[in-house]
């Protein structure tokens, strides 16, 4: 890696402005208050509208009435930009990026459609006017097994974030930080921390089994019990949990105590740890026990199937599988299925959506974002090819190690990490001036949100294998 200096540099005085064409995203009323089950995206409730530029391509008219049912879809070609109606009719297939696949009758998405779907859901075409709470539910969840990256996600998302807008919720118990998807830390809201752990549990129970040799000889029910007693008496670290269930079973592996506690149990990390600017060690709680109210009985996945594809669709089945990292949801899409529409990706997999979400064009803009390590848009799909060039699949990572990524025209293209007076942009490409401009203006911003009042110079590099 071998930044130039030279290549940009500007000292951060105010936030940058929007790219020019840029609107923003504002909900009419609360999106938590009242939501519909299974649903929190905005356009499914016919809650959102424009405002600053025109309405771009995204925009949508409202959804079906709570409860309608739709007939099966396949003979059905779906709108996939500009107002709702316009199909293939109205616009060639070839200008949206779609094509019809031989033998089948749903319609073939390319690349840069699926992408520029993915990104209007994920809040990253247009920065959203919305809560970090509202936001936090829409997205379900934020990856978060660092206390930062939630915070660069929402700055990425939000349009007047501030890291306070998270910190808040959280200090508040209407936002906490769980193991839950993939069985890693998400900052979830109060509610889905109460619904999601107990979808997700048998995932837990199967990172239990891989502990099984340290536990031979301890009853499982009576140490999630202990364990429950122990830490809604008082908080605890994971090493003070170990030791107490270490005094109860002697013969067991400690660290393997401590993991099934975590995996029966929904443990939450209490505050101050996860707060912006705030320090404080990993210490355990049970959520219902921090939140004030009783998990709920593990529910059918059909609700969250809905939420998925509103975040992240169109999707597969094995694409959500790979989010949640469950198995067997091929049946909650079956169930679904009269009330969604198909799509193929160019590899003929099958991809369900919701009718009357967002698909823009294909050269839809798409302006340059930061996101953090771990961010969920690139640990959300099977096939990651929609958000990661095929060029530069595993440049994100180094072992265990996730790398801060940029995205430039939509797709990832470079990696960025902030020194002690300088953001530098290490680029896989050489971008043109004309878009390296673009992501400076966008660090620039991300900086004066995330770091007021310092001062960074913005450089540019390559990534050097």
């Amino acid at each position: 890696m071998n930044p130039s200096r030279n290549a940009v540099n500007r000292t951060l005085l105010t936030g940058a402005a929007l790219p020019a064409g840029g609107g923003r995203l504002a909900l009419t009323s609360d999106p938590v208050a009242g939501r519909l089950p299974g649903c929190l995206s905005p356009w499914q409730r016919g809650r959102c509208r424009w405002t600053g530029a025109a309405s771009p391509a995204c925009a949508t008219a409202p959804g079906p009435a709570p409860g309608a049912r739709r007939a099966p879809v396949r003979p059905r070609t779906p709108a996939l930009a500009g107002e709702r109606g316009q199909g293939p009719s109205s616009i060639p297939a070839t200008v949206q990026g779609m094509t019809t696949q031989a033998g089948t009758t749903a319609p073939v998405l390319g690349i840069r459609a699926l992408n520029r779907a993915t990104l209007a859901r994920q809040l990253l075409l247009r920065r959203a006017s919305m809560s970090a709470e509202a936001a936090v539910a829409h997205l379900v969840g934020l990856q978060a097994q660092s206390v930062k990256p939630p915070y660069y996600a929402l700055a990425a998302r939000l349009d007047g974030f501030t890291p306070e807008d998270l910190s808040a919720p959280m200090a508040d118990r209407r936002v906490a930080r769980l193991v839950t998807l993939r069985s890693t830390i998400h900052t979830h809201t109060a509610d889905d921390c109460l619904t999601l752990r107990p979808l997700v549990q048998a995932a837990r129970e199967r990172e239990l089994r891989t502990f099984r040799e340290g536990l031979t000889g301890v009853d499982l029910d009576r140490l999630a019990r202990l364990a429950r007693e122990l830490v809604e008496a008082e908080p605890r670290t994971p090493g003070q949990l170990r030791q107490a269930l270490g005094a109860e079973w002697p013969d067991a592996d400690p660290q393997a105590l401590s993991v099934a506690a975590r995996c029966r149990l929904p443990l939450v990390q209490v505050t101050p740890r996860g707060l912006w600017g705030r320090s404080g060690q990993v210490t355990l709680t049970t959520a219902e026990h921090w939140l004030g109210r009783p998990a709920r009985p593990e529910p059918a996945p059909d609700d969250t199937v809905l939420r998925y594809l509103a975040a992240f669709g169109p999707a597969s089945v094995k694409d959500m599988q790979t989010w949640a990292g469950l198995t067997r949801l091929r049946d909650a899409f079956e169930r679904l299925r009269p009330r969604l529409v198909t799509f193929r990706d160019p590899g003929g997999t099958e991809l369900f959506d919701l009718p009357d979400a967002p698909r823009p064009g294909p050269d839809t803009p798409a302006p340059p974002r930061f996101l953090p390590e771990f961010d969920n848009l690139l640990l959300s799909h099977a096939d990651r090819a929609r958000v990661v060039p095929p060029a530069h699949k595993g440049r994100t990572w180094k072992k265990n190690q996730a790398y801060r990524v940029l995205l430039a025209d939509g797709f990832v293209a470079g990696l960025w990490k902030l020194e002690d007076d300088a953001l530098v942009v290490e680029a896989f490409d050489r971008p043109p001036k004309r878009q390296r401009d673009e992501i400076a203006a966008e660090g620039e911003r991300m900086l004066a949100t995330m770091h007021p009042g310092t001062a960074y110079d913005v450089r540019f590099g390559t990534v050097r294998d």
